[in-house]
């Protein structure tokens, strides 16, 4: 399923400029013994699956206009191999206060998104990003159920939401903003 590129009714009704949010859990990563946490690389199914989220992303409606990554090596090495499928670069920061954040940490680091950035992608773990996705659309009129229990259950390795609202990075509010696609992009066996 892709998102659509017309903004939904509430986005529209809301005051504001419409701005997207999408949200990419790192790629499977391996576990290898001796490595810190922060330093572990992306395992085989990890190295297939990151490929597969650029080439979501690349037909998603829109490339981000900014990407906010954590700067472990699993989600940065996940970013750069979903990269490398899209047509242009996309401005990318690599910022420590992703690691290990919960939902109202991601929030406070959202608040900072200059408003020039309509389209955001967020590349991170969980369960800071899942209880990022629940914190800001559960509760919102028109947010699809079954998508957020979808999250509830699992907000697996290499999964993309997207969330929409109006208004500024600074109006995002808990319960403020629509869950209105999960994808989780698999690359095909054999392909790395």
């Amino acid at each position: 399923m892709q998102p659509s590129t017309e903004p939904s009714e509430h986005v529209r009704s809301a005051h504001g400029r419409p701005r997207r949010l999408l949200v990419l859990r790192h790629a499977k990563s391996a576990w290898p013994k001796g490595v810190a946490d922060q330093d572990r690389p992306l395992g085989p199914r990890g190295l297939r699956d990151a490929p597969a989220v650029g080439s979501f992303l690349a037909g998603a409606g829109g490339l981000p206009d900014l990407v906010l990554c954590s700067p472990a090596r699993r989600a940065h090495d996940t970013w750069k191999l979903a990269a490398a499928e899209l047509d242009r670069p996309v401005p990318t920061r690599h910022d420590p206060r992703l690691y290990g954040a919960d939902g109202p940490e991601l929030l406070d680091v959202l608040h900072g998104v200059s408003d020039e950035v309509a389209t955001l992608l967020l590349v991170g773990h969980n369960p800071g990003l899942e209880d990022l996705i629940l914190l800001l659309a559960s509760g919102a009129a028109g947010t699809d159920e079954d998508l957020l229990d979808r999250v509830r259950t699992k907000f697996p390795t290499s999964a993309v939401a997207v969330l929409t609202w109006a208004g500024t990075w600074t109006d995002l509010r808990p319960g403020a903003a629509l869950l209105t696609d999960l994808a989780i992009p698999r690359g095909v066996r054999g392909s790395s």
